[in-house]
């Protein structure tokens, strides 16, 4: 019997989870749970059903692992806790500051309902704070050095596209090349927010627009450009479209560090992402992850879990003795 899983929310995240439950041959898709009209959303899986989140309730004995496709700011910390009171749950939270606290509510409501949860899957947070552990680990004398990019920016594109004037956006964060050298030379440079990454926006105005209005509230803007070398372009919708549709990311950890009795060696660890869509590769992490999150509740484990509590055989849709003999 296949692992039966379910999605909510069918955006950019839902759509690259059903393309990587597609590549795992232990998983099938039962129902993805929407906002809309369910006769408006379009699956490509044919023996999946669309249903409106009212009908979650009924699915409980169906399912065996929700994956939410919600957003970090509002939806995931409200809604992993209610629905790991339902099933065994994975999300992929990303507000870096919150996480402890989102840690503390949903543990509370998946150990109440004898259920696993898994948050904050994905790349960053996920793979990378996976990365960073293990460099510390293996170079407890070092400095760690986390690099985004180049890739576009969701958040950061939606924050321009709120600003009056402006009808489409993309943002792109761009490492700079001089800081990763530094770092990669084993030079150890203590590197400002300005002086590791710079941001260049691709803006279509509305029609009688005031470009340098528009450009002086990008670049203004607190929490999000202010403390960065911005550029700004204004370009029209046609070309945004064509060259500028994708959303691709990636971006390093690194941790250079000292070993021997007068730490006269170094090293440097480095894990770097290439992605052609940030989505889809998120999509994949969480997926192998809720793979995970099912074998726990096998086990009768509960409460939440981080990348950080899980053994990376519960990841494999390989056996033990398959992982051993192949990958060790």
């Amino acid at each position: 019997m296949k692992m039966q899983v379910g999605i909510l929310g069918y955006g950019n995240l839902g759509r690259g989870v059903e393309c990587a439950i597609r590549q795992n041959p232990d998983m099938e898709l039962a129902a993805v749970f929407t906002r809309r009209n369910p006769e408006k959303v379009h699956i490509l899986t044919e023996s999946a059903k669309v249903c409106m989140v009212d009908e979650i309730e009924s699915w409980t004995d169906k399912i065996d692992v929700l994956i939410l496709c919600g957003g970090s700011a509002t939806d995931l910390p409200e809604q992993t806790p209610k629905y790991a009171k339902l099933f065994n749950v994975i999300d992929s939270f990303d507000t870096h500051a919150r996480i402890p606290e989102h840690f503390a509510n949903v543990d509370a409501a998946a150990k109440e309902a004898g259920k696993v949860a898994v948050i904050s899957v994905g790349w960053d947070p996920g793979m990378f704070s996976l990365n960073r552990l293990y460099a510390n680990a293996i170079l407890p004398e070092g400095k760690d050095y986390t690099f985004w990019g180049k890739g576009v920016s969701q958040g950061h594109s939606d924050a321009i596209r709120r600003i009056a004037g402006v009808k489409d956006a993309k943002q792109y964060t761009i490492p700079v090349e001089e800081a990763l050298e530094a770092v990669r030379n084993g030079e150890n440079p203590e590197l400002t927010t300005r002086q590791k990454h710079t941001r260049e926006c691709f803006v279509v105005l509305e029609e009688g627009a005031d470009a340098a209005k528009v450009e002086e509230e990008i670049k203004t803007m607190p929490n999000y450009f202010a403390d960065y070398d911005t550029t700004v372009h204004f370009i029209s919708e046609e070309e945004l479209k064509a060259n500028h549709s994708g959303i691709p990311h990636g971006g390093m950890v690194l941790r250079s560090g000292k070993t021997g009795w007068n730490k006269e060696n170094s090293h440097l660890i480095e894990y770097r992402l290439k992605l052609d869509s940030n989505p889809e590769f998120t999509s994949s992490v969480i997926v192998a992850y809720a793979r995970a999150a099912y074998r726990l509740a096998k086990e009768g484990q509960t409460g939440c879990k981080t990348v950080f509590d899980i053994a990376p055989a519960y990841l494999s849709s390989k056996s033990g003795e398959e992982l051993r003999k192949m990958m060790l």
